[in-house]
């Protein structure tokens, strides 16, 4: 199951790590100061999702590739329009004359919508922006799948929805076989909806489609993290479309209820307001992150009394 753990302290902008258990591949949600992230984690990372690049969301972004060069790895970079210029910016405002161009490679994905993504190779040691696609996806991997909505922070923000792999089960007290290769191939017949597939077992030979009710297709865990945005219908509307139903979502939660004047100022969200949005949306589990620096420990608090109060009623 997908895991999340917030790197930021009270008073710290905003970084989430995403495990992967039982394997090597981290991601990186936003690239905000981080206490609590580690060098290690950071050279895990495989791919980074940037909501925006507000200072409090990019400041950081340095340090992470500081740790990330000479891997020799192909690392993503996810986020919204003009990020490929900006990544080329910070990466540019450095001297490479030592770092050769096998030292690491970062394929850059532009969100202009939900359904256009470009992509974008660069390089050391001069790292000149090369456009080598445009697609209408935005991330997969072995793990997971990565699907956003891009929300009005007065700047595009984009918020991520993590899909894991769905896994078929194989119920081996309702088939009265004894185990053996057949299964997986009775598992491959169903991803890839071959019913008539003949499948032998201990000398009989039967249709997949016979054989399908002895499986089961077990939805992979959804996490979603939704970073700034404004209260406001557009934004509520594409966030149900994305979120509804998720298992766990970390949403921003700016401000206090009493401050919801500057949130609207600001094109930020407050306690309650976010709260209800997740009840809105059916999601199972809802965790309020990324509250204004102003706040001290007794304030989170009665965010998270608001958000949870929103969140829950019936």
């Amino acid at each position: 199951m997908i895991q999340a753990e917030i790197k930021s302290l009270l008073r710290e902008d905003i970084s989430i790590l995403i495990k992967i258990p039982n394997s090597g591949k981290h991601y990186l949600c936003d690239c905000g100061e981080a206490s609590l992230l580690t060098v290690k984690e950071v050279q895990s990372v495989s791919a980074l999702f940037i909501s925006h690049t507000h200072i409090d969301h990019f400041s950081n972004f340095d340090g992470i590739f500081r740790h990330q060069i000479g891997s020799g790895e192909k690392i993503v970079i996810c986020g919204p329009k003009n990020i490929h210029k900006q990544v080329e910016a910070r990466l540019k405002s450095y001297t490479w004359n030592l770092v050769d161009e096998k030292a690491i490679e970062y394929e850059i994905r532009e969100v202009v919508s939900e359904a256009e993504i470009n992509v974008y190779r660069i390089c050391p040691p001069y790292w000149n922006l090369e456009l080598s696609a445009t697609q209408n996806f935005l991330f997969e991997d072995e793990n997971v799948s990565v699907d956003c909505a891009v929300l009005d922070h007065k700047t595009d923000s984009v918020a991520y929805l993590f899909r894991e792999k769905d896994s078929v089960t194989y119920n081996e007290n309702a088939s009265g076989f004894r185990k053996g290769k057949w299964i997986s191939e009775l598992k491959a017949a169903f991803e890839t909806q071959d019913p008539e597939k003949a499948i032998e077992i201990e000398g009989t030979v039967y249709k997949a489609t016979d054989l399908f009710h002895l499986l089961t297709r077990n939805e992979g865990y959804r996490l979603g993290v939704i970073m700034d945005h404004a209260v406001c219908e557009s934004n509520y509307e594409k966030i149900k479309i994305v979120f509804r139903k998720a298992d766990l979502v970390y949403i921003e939660t700016f401000y206090k209820d009493e401050d919801r004047e500057l949130a609207g100022q600001n094109y930020h969200s407050f306690a309650s307001a976010s709260g209800k949005i997740m009840k809105d949306c059916d999601v199972k589990e809802a965790v309020p992150i990324h509250f204004s620096r102003r706040y001290t420990e007794n304030d989170r608090l009665e965010i998270e009394t608001a958000f949870y109060k929103a969140f829950r009623s019936s």
